[in-house]
């Protein structure tokens, strides 16, 4: 038996050389493709558009007067609903768009207030105001699953036929109310029931 190391072929050491450059240069242009496509590489599709809205009927936020978030209210009526969670900087970024949102009254603001303390929604509502008619409280994080729910917050629009029409994944700012939901939720206000 020897015990001297066996070495590749020539050719074999050179692919072995060669490969880990060829997977990075694969690997940039599928990056560089996917740049140059023009496609919105931020936006995050969701399987659920077109479809109705998962059946939900969540607890109402304790202390609040206003009714939990159930699906059954969908019907007939264009619906927002904001998953929010008091812990989220950026629902606290995205809070003074939802509050100007609030003022159209051609369509229900909901929440699903996700895996958040019933003391610090709240808080988070009477310190920055309260823009929704319907809160309901998902504590384990269950509905959001079903939602498809990517993280916090996101934003849905159901049509009065109860279908899922868009939805915005991140905070909303003044720009993208305007020019993405906007339009979405006026679309969804001229379908038929």
């Amino acid at each position: 038996m020897s015990s001297e190391i066996e070495t590749p072929p020539p050719a074999r050491r050179r692919l072995l050389v060669f490969l880990p450059l060829l997977v990075f240069l694969g690997l940039a242009g599928l990056f560089l493709s996917q740049l140059l496509s023009g496609r919105d590489v931020s936006e995050v599709p969701s399987a659920l558009i077109g479809l109705p809205a998962p059946q939900t009927n969540l607890p109402p936020l304790e202390g609040s007067t206003l009714p939990g978030l159930d699906s059954k209210a969908f019907a007939g009526k264009v619906t927002l609903v904001n998953v929010f969670a008091s812990w989220c900087a950026p629902c606290r970024e995205e809070h003074p768009v939802l509050l100007a949102l609030a003022q159209d009254k051609r369509f229900v603001m909901a929440a699903l207030n996700y895996k958040d303390r019933p003391e610090n929604a709240r808080r988070f509502l009477g310190d920055l105001g309260n823009p929704f008619q319907a809160i309901g409280v998902d504590e384990a994080g269950r509905t959001a699953i079903d939602w498809g729910v990517y993280g916090v917050p996101e934003t849905f629009v159901i049509g009065k036929d109860g279908k899922i029409a868009y939805k915005h994944v991140g905070p909303l700012t003044a720009e993208s109310a305007k020019e993405l939901l906007l339009p979405q939720i006026d679309k969804a206000l001229a379908a038929p029931k």
